[in-house]
């Protein structure tokens, strides 16, 4: 068969990789692509942002399934779009990933259905968002309503923090229409978890919980990023805790949707903070998450084009996902100014001399002539298996050591069994 991968990131080659293990898979597409993708993929010139020029692609190669990487196109439509033309394609609907492009729409849903979440207001006017502040406690977090690449959220230690953190989205627009609207929530304190879930409308999957970092620096600090590593299987806690996600949130989620009229069919990203009160939703995904997918994926037995069509034909009920009992591990390398402003064309090296077994995940590099530079702020993803966390993280950190660029910058806490707590 014929599948295409919609997307250029390291989520995307973790996707493609993992595809191209499936036996009936003849031939891969990717959507743009990238350099590491172009080892097994053949790279189209065409950008997620454009559906139209997508489908009739898919049309043209008789592709077979699709599968969706980033938000962007979901909300545009692609899905929406395919579907009317009878690709087959994995991914929510345009409605459904409303819950990723409106952090309003999430928050009002999540409220209007008791899941666990933080206290929130919504504004669309700076001054009262401002007022606002001024009676409450902090930390607080600022988010903006729309997309923001996975930077649109800022927690304000201070009522100084969280007034510039307003105006930077509300009036400067760094995130452009993404800032009109801004959602404002208590900070909660506790352990961060990732839970994945594939979903067909009906019934829902769980994959093993992972852990990302979104903060730039070492011990949570700085600004936000699209994230700089990860980890699986994170370290929750026992079956109670997990039982408890998938009845208090993942369940009503996905039933909570369906009876609002809408058929959630893709994975269901669940962003989580595990409090002294239980687990709190912080963020829904429509997709899956970047860079939990690099650690993911390298753990999942089950072949992935099996997965979709599970989905697609919304026959998941019954089926089992098979995992490797290892550990695994991704560490982001970035380039130097990153998550601002950052240079283009650094030139790496190392790439040839990381252990057999160590993998690593293309996210921002381009080729010039016989070299390959950096072309991203999140540039490789280097992800390492073990027989246990440590293990994993070991061999992860021998892969990064044996890759340089210039002004290469990555956090050196990834997987740390101790994680700092943010002071």
């Amino acid at each position: 068969m014929k599948v295409m991968i919609v997307g250029e990131g390291g989520r995307e080659h973790a996707l493609a990789w993992k595809i191209a293990q499936s036996p009936r898979v003849q031939r891969l597409y990717a959507a743009p692509g990238n350099v590491g993708m172009e080892q097994i993929a053949k790279c189209i010139g065409i950008s997620p942002s454009d559906p139209q020029k997508l489908a009739n692609f898919a049309e043209e190669k008789d592709v077979d399934l699709t599968l969706v990487g980033p938000e962007l196109p979901l909300s545009l439509g692609i899905v929406d779009l395919f579907a009317k033309r009878g690709l087959r394609i994995f991914g929510p609907s345009q409605r459904a990933a409303r819950i990723e492009s409106s952090k309003g729409f999430a928050k009002d849903f999540m409220k209007r259905w008791g899941i666990p979440t933080a206290p929130f207001m919504l504004f669309t006017d700076p001054e009262e968002a401002i007022d606002y502040l001024k009676g409450r406690k902090f930390p607080q977090v600022i988010k903006a309503d729309g997309l923001a690449a996975g930077k649109g959220s800022i927690m304000a230690r201070s009522l100084e923090e969280a007034i510039t953190a307003i105006k930077s989205m509300m009036v400067e627009r760094v995130f452009g229409q993404s800032g009109e609207r801004v959602v404002i929530e208590d900070y909660l304190q506790g352990k961060e978890a990732t839970i994945l879930v594939i979903s067909d409308g009906k019934s829902f999957i769980p994959f093993p919980p992972a852990k990302d970092y979104k903060p730039i620096y070492d011990g949570d600090k700085g600004p936000n990023t699209g994230g700089m590593g990860s980890y699986a299987p994170a370290q929750t806690g026992d079956e109670d805790l997990m039982e408890e996600i998938r009845e208090r949130i993942v369940a009503p989620t996905i039933k909570g949707l369906s009876q609002e009229g809408i058929k959630y069919k893709g994975v269901l990203y669940v962003g989580l903070m595990l409090t002294q009160e239980g687990p709190q939703v912080l963020e829904y995904n429509c997709r899956f998450g970047d860079p939990e997918t690099q650690t993911l994926l390298p753990l999942l037995k089950t072949d992935l084009v099996e997965i979709a069509d599970w989905v697609i034909e919304e026959n998941l009920q019954g089926e089992k996902l098979e995992w490797e009992e290892e550990a695994a591990v991704c560490v982001v390398l970035a380039s130097e100014g990153y998550p601002g402003s950052y240079k283009k064309g650094a030139v790496i090296t190392g790439t040839n001399r990381v252990d057999e077994g160590i993998i690593l995940f293309h996210a921002g590099t381009a080729k010039r002539g016989n070299d390959l530079v950096t072309n991203g702020g999140r540039v490789i993803g280097v992800t390492a298996k073990g027989a246990d966390l440590k293990e994993a993280r070991e061999n992860a950190y021998k892969g990064v050591k044996a890759i340089s660029f210039p002004g290469m910058q990555f956090r050196k806490d990834i997987a740390l069994e101790e994680e700092p707590n943010v002071e």
